[in-house]
C-alpha cells in the first residue's frame, strides 16, 4: 500500500510539475534574472530578486523593479564601477518592508566585492561550499559576505550587528535561510526553463527547499515533516520527504508545489475533496 501511495504521488508531484513550468515565471521573481542573458548578471539579479523575496508579490516585484530600474542592462558592471556611496544616494527614498536604500546598497557593495575578489559570485560561494553540508556552507557564504568590504556606508570599519544588510545573510542555525535557499537553487538547479543551472559545481541533492509558509503548510499536511516552526530543520525535514521521489534533485519540486500556494490551489487547512496532494495523503 505504502508503495502503491508513494507511485501516485509520485505521478502526481510529475503533474504539477508540467502543469506549473516556464510559463508561470510571472508569478515568481525568478522571471527577473531571466532578462538578463549575461550569467553573471543572471547571478547579481537572482541574488537581488532572492534578497527581497518577503512579503506581499505585488510589492517584491515592485521593489525589485525599483532596484534594477538603478542597475541599467549590465547590472554586474554597473555596481563594480559605482562606489556604495553612490548607490545609496541613487536608491535614496527605497524601501520594502523593513529594508531601506543603505542595506540594499551594502547588499551590492559586497557583492560588487566578490566579483572584484573572485570573479562571480559562485566562485565566492564556492569557497564556502561542503559537499553534504548545505547548512554549514551557508553559514560560512553569509559569514565571508559580511565580512568584505563595504565601501564606508558604515562609521564602523566592520557591518554593525544591528544593520538590515544582515537580513540578507541568515545564519541557517536560527532559521530557514529561505531566500539564500531559493537563490541555491536557481542558480545550481539545471536549466529547465526555470533555473539557470549556472553553478554546476553545487550537487541538486545537497540543496535544500526554500521553505515558506506555503510549502511548510503543504509539508506538514502530507506528513513530510512534524515540526511546529518552519526553520531549517523542518525545511531538511521536507526535502528528504521529497528525496523518496527522486534523490538526485528533491528540490525540483518547489517551484511546483509553491505555486499551488501563492496561486492559492492549497487550502489552508487539508481538504482532502478539494486539494490533489492531500486527497493522497487522506
Amino acid at each position: 500500500m505504502g508503495a502503491r501511495l508513494n507511485r501516485r504521488l509520485h505521478d502526481r508531484l510529475e503533474s504539477l510539475r508540467t502543469r506549473y513550468g516556464a510559463s508561470y515565471l510571472s508569478s515568481d521573481p525568478l522571471e527577473f534574472p531571466h532578462r538578463f542573458p549575461d550569467p553573471l548578471d543572471r547571478e547579481v539579479v537572482g541574488l537581488v530578486a532572492s534578497s527581497l523575496a518577503y512579503g506581499n508579490v505585488k510589492i517584491i516585484r515592485r521593489s525589485i523593479e525599483r532596484v534594477l530600474d538603478s542597475l541599467g542592462t549590465r547590472p554586474a558592471a554597473t555596481i563594480t564601477r559605482m562606489g556604495s556611496k553612490e548607490m545609496g544616494q541613487v536608491l535614496h527614498g527605497f524601501q520594502h518592508r523593513w529594508t531601506r536604500a543603505k542595506d540594499v546598497a551594502c547588499l551590492l557593495a559586497l557583492v560588487a566585492r566578490m566579483i572584484e575578489e573572485r570573479g562571480s559570485i559562485g566562485a565566492f560561494f564556492a569557497e564556502s561550499y561542503t559537499l553534504g553540508d548545505m547548512a554549514g556552507s551557508l553559514q560560512r557564504f553569509s559569514e565571508g559576505a559580511l565580512a568584505l568590504d563595504h565601501g564606508g556606508l558604515y562609521r564602523t570599519r566592520g557591518i554593525p550587528k544591528g544593520a538590515g544588510v544582515r537580513f540578507f545573510f541568515p545564519n541557517p542555525r536560527t532559521g530557514a535561510a529561505k531566500r539564500l535557499n531559493m537563490y541555491l537553487r536557481w542558480m545550481a538547479r539545471p536549466d529547465d526553463g526555470v533555473d539557470l543551472g549556472l553553478w554546476r559545481f553545487v550537487r541538486t541533492r545537497d540543496l535544500v527547499i526554500p521553505l515558506d509558509t506555503h510549502i511548510f503548510r503543504i509539508g506538514r499536511h502530507l506528513g513530510w515533516t512534524e515540526r511546529k516552526t518552519p526553520g531549517f530543520p523542518a525545511a531538511v525535514d521536507i526535502t528528504r520527504s521529497l528525496a523518496h521521489f527522486d534523490p538526485e534533485d528533491p528540490v525540483k519540486y518547489d517551484f511546483a508545489l509553491s505555486r499551488l500556494g501563492i496561486l492559492e490551489g492549497c487550502p489552508r487547512h487539508p481538504r482532502p475533496r478539494d486539494c490533489e496532494l492531500c486527497s493522497l495523503a487522506a
